[in-house]
């Protein structure tokens, strides 16, 4: 089978979409950090389909890896052009197909940090774009604050120390560009933690402070960080994945995205040197993206949350199939409506309940097939910045915390790293050493888990939530996870 590339493009079957454009002809105007399958199954996406309209010649994307495991993107997208294969799944087993050429290079920075810099400097480059995780960005997730003991941090600010960070090169460029006259570009946050266009602003200008005060100052008062708030489902691209995009293409991927059809961006329309005409494209530019991106680290983010360690505990192992227990998707809607909505600001032109409705049926897509091992990785960076802040709000506000407290206490479960027949649980979080001891602790101290003041803050000391919290818990050791969201279901 021949390999996707430039000049096999055209080999490719009829049934799927290719650019209509010439990529010799595109200009770089986006550098982005960490090309995964969301950033190619959402932004690079948008800007192929703004691409194939004509429009955004200047705004082709250049894709950058920093860490070791980037490797191997850099290898595909060397070996592939940067192409790959973008494949929507649809609830009822069709496919939408396309490749996107959106990407027209990629830079693995350990290679040339030169070439990297070289590339954030030019005067085309307009915006540099990030996913880089929840906690890429760097901060203590109970003060909020730059963590500048990093190790990797701080040998990165020893004097004559290679880049390595997105801080340090991203800082570094910006400092180039306005000793040479070369106004900053945007710098766009694709992540999905809560303001994240304002925490961008704060880690970075942090990260400055370290290196200059007055360069910092400098960044705070000309560097546009706008907010924005992106939803689409991707998960892991399996083996089965790049045999069925074979399949379908006719050409050999050796790393196709798969992602459900559903798609939302919404962004602060705060561009420094302008941007692509994303509205195009069916991105929503509005003046203040809080209220959705609320709803949706709140209704959706925090709702995965709610049905991944129930569901893998439960012997489950796709999203749709623990959506798929009627006592697991009402516990979800209950949550949404009785817990987090009345947390919410409110969101023009948003209808909430079918919103939920919507997300019950977009979690129960048999096509996406969603691991909730995906679900459950990196918690510590998801609980915290999702589901804690409802608990928050929701005792400031008097209410009721019953069903977030027995998420919280799924977790707990799950993090002791057996599952209810006493098989190994492989825990993928970066405080894993951590809190799995806690974890493991709290059959004699059940409180254990949540004394982690810098994931939970003070609710251990607050009897509203410690309550619902420990009653759960007691069920999830006695009676098991599906009993005891059955019993939750029936309680409310």
């Amino acid at each position: 089978m021949l390999p996707l590339k430039s000049e096999t493009i055209s080999e490719v079957s009829a049934q799927v979409s290719v650019p209509n454009y010439n990529r010799a002809e595109l200009k770089t105007g986006i550098v982005h950090f960490g090309v995964g399958g969301f950033h190619r199954a959402h932004m690079a996406m948008a800007i192929d389909r703004l691409l194939n309209q004509g429009l955004a010649k200047d705004w082709a994307i250049c894709g950058v890896g920093l860490l070791e495991n980037d490797k191997k993107m850099r290898d595909v997208m060397k070996e592939q052009d940067c192409l790959y294969t973008l494949v929507l799944k649809h609830p009822d087993g069709r496919r939408e197909s396309s490749i996107i050429g959106s990407i027209v290079e990629y830079i693995f920075a350990p290679d040339n940090p030169q070439r990297l810099l070289d590339k954030l400097t030019n005067q085309d480059t307009k915006i540099v774009s990030l996913t880089i995780t929840e906690g890429g960005y760097n901060f203590d997730s109970e003060t909020g604050e730059f963590n500048a003991e990093n190790p990797i941090i701080v040998e990165e600010l020893k004097p004559g120390a290679e880049l390595k960070t997105a801080f340090g090169f991203i800082v570094e460029a910006l400092r180039i560009r306005r000793d040479k006259g070369i106004a900053p570009f945007t710098v766009q946050s694709c992540d999905n933690i809560q303001a994240n266009g304002d925490v961008a602003r704060k880690m970075f200008t942090a990260y400055a402070q370290l290196v200059d005060a007055e360069f910092s100052n400098w960044m705070s008062a000309n560097v546009s960080f706008p907010n924005s708030m992106v939803d689409r489902i991707t998960p892991v691209t399996t083996k089965e994945d790049i045999a069925e995009v074979a399949a379908l293409t006719g050409l050999e991927d050796k790393w196709p995205v798969v992602a459900e059809p559903f798609f939302q961006w919404v962004i602060d329309d705060e561009f420094t040197l302008g941007r692509p005409p994303l509205e195009q494209a069916d991105v929503q530019m509005v003046e203040d993206v809080m209220p959705y991106e609320l709803m949706k680290l709140r209704l959706l983010n925090a709702s995965h949350q709610g049905l991944t360690y129930f569901g893998y505990l439960g012997g489950y192992r796709y999203a749709h199939e623990a959506t798929g227990d009627p006592d697991i998707s009402t516990l979800l809607l209950r949550y949404m409506k009785e817990e987090a909505t009345p947390t919410l600001l409110p969101v023009p032109g948003v209808d909430l309940n079918l919103y939920q409705n919507t997300l019950i049926e977009r979690f129960s897509n048999p096509e996406v097939k969603d691991t909730l091992t995906r679900l459950c990785a990196d918690s510590s960076d998801r609980i915290p910045k999702w589901l804690v802040p409802v608990i928050k709000r929701r005792l400031e506000q008097g209410g009721d915390v019953t069903l977030s407290a027995a998420i919280v206490a799924s977790w707990a479960r799950y993090a002791e790293g057996t599952d209810e027949q006493g098989s190994p649980i492989n825990i993928v979080d970066q405080l894993k050493d951590e809190l799995i001891p806690l974890a493991q602790s709290q059959k004699t101290n059940p409180l254990a888990f949540i004394g982690n003041r810098k994931l939970f803050g003070n609710l251990i000391d607050d009897q509203r939530f410690t309550k619902p919290y420990l009653k759960a818990l007691d069920s999830l050791h006695k009676i098991g996870a599906k009993a005891t969201v059955a019993a939750l279901v029936a309680k409310s």
